[in-house]
């Protein structure tokens, strides 16, 4: 379920909400790459922080440990929400990130094509002319076999290696 810009602005500071505001799909897309390097690992740092505070308030409703405050943490449903926004703005920021990697790699590969496609076609007209047609004439030469028996020659030379194998007579 989406939220409210209101409620984003009860639970985030200022700060985080700049942060969060710039990994929308409008304002992302116009953000430099180094920009969005440093967005992500500020996010990061946000995030774990958010995380790190949601995890000490849940031990400390549970009594496993100390309070860090004056009384114990009764409800972390606004560290979770915290929690929830700046890992949905990470995740934003990273898919932007991906999407940029994978859009520089399709355009490298379409470069390094066309410059493969010209080098062939350089190296395909420095090459001699080849004939228009070329034919094989006579074709293949036949090799015989001369370790094979001639045809007929079962009953004499051919017929003995495999009464041998056998030990078989016939």
């Amino acid at each position: 379920m989406s939220r409210t810009r209101t409620e984003d602005q009860r639970l985030l500071t200022q700060d985080e909400l700049l942060l969060v505001d710039q990994t929308r799909h409008p304002v992302v897309k116009t953000i430099a790459e180094s920009e969005l390097a440093s967005l992500v690992a500020a996010l990061r740092q946000r995030r774990d922080r958010a995380r790190d505070v949601a995890s000490r308030q849940r031990r400390e409703m549970r009594g496993k440990a100390d309070p860090s405050g004056l009384r114990a943490a009764a409800d972390d449903a606004g560290s979770r929400g915290k929690l929830g926004l700046l890992a949905a703005a990470l995740k934003r920021a990273n898919k932007e990130h991906a999407r940029r990697k994978s859009e520089a790699a399709r355009t490298d590969l379409a470069s390094n094509a066309r410059r493969a496609l010209a080098s062939k076609k350089a190296a395909d007209a420095r090459a001699p002319e080849r004939p228009s047609s070329r034919a094989a004439s006579e074709g293949m030469r036949a090799i015989p076999n001369e370790g094979m028996a001639v045809s007929g020659a079962l009953e004499q030379e051919g017929q003995r290696p495999v009464l041998e194998r056998s030990r078989k007579v016939r």
